[in-house]
Order: structure tokens, then sequence, then C-alpha cells
């Protein structure tokens, strides 16, 4: 059973930092491809970044300031998120690519205030 959890969001004032996880289980992790999307208020679900093997990348939004990263020996993505701007605020969800299918995780809310 596929399962991704996020974790690591909060509150934090314009140009600070927040590290984002997403603890995955259930299919073979470090040959899938990985990604962050993120969801507004009032918007549509939107694409951030992306890692497969050997490639990254990223939404021209968050390029830049924003780092996707794994470690596949723990089963476990990252979003190192820096310089964050009010309009970072969202609900953050990884996603992982497998079979053909798409799995997505509960999100983990980030809101950029000050």
């Amino acid at each position: 059973q596929v399962q991704l959890v996020e974790s690591g969001g909060g509150l934090v004032q314009p140009g600070g930092s927040l590290r984002l996880s997403c603890a995955a289980s259930g299919f073979p992790f470090s040959g899938s491809t990985m990604s962050w999307y993120r969801q507004a208020p009032g918007k549509e679900r939107e694409w951030v970044a992306s890692s497969t093997v050997g490639t990254t990348n990223y939404a021209d939004s968050v390029k830049g300031r924003f780092t996707i990263s794994r470690d596949n020996a723990k089963n476990t993505m990252y979003l190192q998120m820096n310089s964050l701007k009010p309009d970072d605020t969202a609900v953050y969800y990884c996603k992982a690519r497998y079979n053909g299918f798409d799995y997505w995780g509960q999100g983990t809310q980030v809101t950029v205030s000050s």
C-alpha cells in the first residue's frame, strides 16, 4: 500500500526558510519520480518541483529559492524553501508516480506572513 506523509509546514515570516519532508512507503522509492505540488486558497493545484533519477526540475516561480532532494536510504523526499514570499502560502503536497498511477500525500500547510 503506497503511503506518503508530509511534514514540516508552519508559519514563517517573509524571507524565512522551511524544509518540508515526505516520508514514502509501499513502492520502490529510489526509482520513482517524486514531485511537490502546492495549492493556494481559491487556486488550482500547481506543480512546484520534481525529482527523478539524476534529474531535478523546478517551476519558474520557485527556481533559485527552492531545492528538491531525496534520501533513498530513508525513502524520504525533501523541499528546502528559502527566501519565502507571501505568494508561497499554500498547502504543499508530495506526489509519487508508480506503475502509471499518481499517489498523493495529505498535504502540509505553509503560511508566509508577517
